[in-house]
């Protein structure tokens, strides 16, 4: 299963593995107190499409299309999240921005959870 949630949400044990899908760290969150349990910064989007989109809601179709065009090109860091996931049982990806609806892990779960669909076998 795997779960976005925004890291200034309240902890709980239920979030399995925590991990922080932000290039920068979020504004007044502690790494002490964060109950993080990985900070993948490399999996985010790169600095340059973080700055075009800007998080205009009118850039939202755009910024999907290019941020999964950058997860095809980082194959060992989603197979490391799928690896978390069937590890834990449970992947929490963490984000802050206030858009809960358009933001980079909303695109990670989406990329993940068809990189977890199977084609069927055919039998011959």
């Amino acid at each position: 299963m795997i779960l976005i949630k925004r890291i200034y949400d309240p902890y709980s044990p239920d979030d399995g593995y925590r991990v922080l899908v932000d290039r920068l760290w979020p504004r007044g969150i502690a790494k002490a107190t964060s109950h993080l349990d990985l900070w993948l910064k490399d999996i985010a989007p790169s600095t340059t499409l973080r700055h075009w989109f800007n998080h205009d809601p009118a850039k939202w179709p755009g910024f999907q299309k290019k941020y999964q065009q950058e997860l095809a090109r980082k194959p060992g860091l989603v197979a490391q999240l799928k690896s978390f996931e069937a590890q834990h049982h449970r992947l929490t990806l963490l984000y802050a921005a206030k858009d809960t609806d358009r933001n980079e892990a909303v695109v990670l779960q989406q990329w993940l959870q068809k990189k977890s669909t199977v084609a069927p076998v055919k039998k011959s």
